[in-house]
């Protein structure tokens, strides 16, 4: 399917790892704008942030160790057993109504996922080529975008018909083709790959003493800073103050995602033959910090005006997100797997700093005042922007 849809020519094994992404994405995509809400019925708004705080602060600890367990038993071992322990959690939270439970399987869902991106950027890395990196990365976010646009519909569908605990079984299940090709598919999937022995404090060293690597971690930790405002509380302020329904939600949520499958791959392009990375990086910046002014000043319960306000933030998000992907992976190679894993740990660094920040602003100030103070935040990306060199 996916190669009527991009380039015919292009190798097997990234065509399957399209394809499992689709499903692993759909998966992982079901619960996470409902996620809050759902804890939220066990606990309070301070204590869901808790969970998230929790959550990342583990999965940046287990990202940071991740390399030797891959180098002991390899990528394509490593990847069976976190998909099992995201079917199980996804599963636990589903069938579970205690909120400690509840609590345990909310972070090995988290640590699973994580981790579970790490073991497929190493499958792609390993079958792509640094001077397409731009079009392999962007397909490839494309087809997983495919699937975060699906999946809001999905899950407001799922809510209406059994309050929260379908989304994760339902999520749980369409793992399952992503398992199925991952057998299928074994002897590709195991090639050795030569991986560079080094230490977590040389790889820190490394990264910081490069400005290029150094300058898109910490681009790449104020994106996430972002995404956790837009993922973690964006859904509540619009559900619980604003008084949006969960479908209207699901199909606001379909709406904003369009971007990410419109402009990533020829962003990707772009950037590859034309302009490099950085123009693109400073236009998507602007416009996540212009969002998010405008999530906190605006009440509105006006369902279009919020649609295209959230359509507005993704345009940006989506260049950063391209962007990001692109210029790390033409810097290192699939062997690179301590730096591929300390680069991926913005990730959860990211959503841990957000969910710091947003904790300590609902001490003191409602909750739309997480947005400015986001977008504050988010103007110190330009600083970053003018360390990192341009790969044009």
């Amino acid at each position: 399917m996916f190669n009527l849809l991009f380039w015919k020519k292009k190798p097997v094994n990234l065509n399957i790892l399209y394809f499992m992404a689709f499903f692993l994405a759909l998966a992982g995509a079901l619960p996470t704008y409902i996620q809050s809400s759902y804890l939220e019925n066990f606990v309070g708004l301070p204590a869901v942030t808790w969970f998230f705080i929790t959550a990342n602060l583990i999965s940046i600890l287990t990202i940071l160790f991740f390399p030797r367990f891959i180098k002991k038993i390899g990528n394509y071992q490593a990847t069976w057993i976190m998909s099992l322990l995201f079917i199980f959690s996804l599963a636990g939270q589903g069938l579970s109504t205690n909120p400690y439970l509840i609590f345990v399987f909310f972070i090995l869902m988290s640590v699973a996922a994580n981790l579970i991106w790490i073991n497929m950027d190493i499958f792609v890395e390993k079958s792509s080529n640094n001077s397409t990196t731009g079009k392999t990365r962007t397909i490839y976010f494309t087809i997983i975008n495919l699937a975060w646009i699906i999946s809001p519909t999905i899950s407001a569908s799922l809510i209406s018909l059994d309050n929260y605990s379908t989304v994760f079984l339902a999520a749980a299940i369409l793992t399952t083709p992503f398992l199925l090709v991952l057998s299928l598919y074994a002897k590709k999937l195991k090639s050795k790959i030569y991986y560079k022995k080094t230490t977590i404090g040389k790889t820190l060293l490394k990264m910081h003493q490069n400005p290029d690597l150094s300058g898109i971690f910490w681009l790449s930790t104020l994106l996430n800073i972002f995404f956790n405002a837009a993922t973690v509380f964006i859904p509540i302020y619009l559900n619980k103050v604003i008084g949006f329904s969960w479908i209207e939600l699901g199909l606001m949520f379909s709406i904003m995602l369009i971007p990410f499958i419109v402009l990533e791959i020829p962003a990707g392009i772009i950037a590859d033959k034309y302009l490099g990375e950085k123009e693109m990086l400073y236009f998507g910046y602007l416009i996540i910090i212009i969002s998010l002014c405008l999530f906190s000043t605006s009440t509105t319960n006006n369902f279009w005006f919020w649609a295209s306000l959230l359509f507005f933030s993704r345009i940006g998000a989506s260049l950063l997100e391209a962007m990001r992907e692109t210029y790390f992976f033409k810097k290192v190679g699939a062997s690179d797997v301590d730096k591929i894993n300390i680069f991926k740990a913005s990730i959860p660094f990211g959503y841990l700093l957000g969910s710091l920040i947003s904790l300590t602003v609902l001490v003191f100030l409602p909750i739309n005042y997480i947005f400015i103070i986001t977008a504050l935040i988010t103007c110190s990306a330009f600083p970053f922007l003018a360390t990192i060199k341009d790969t044009k």
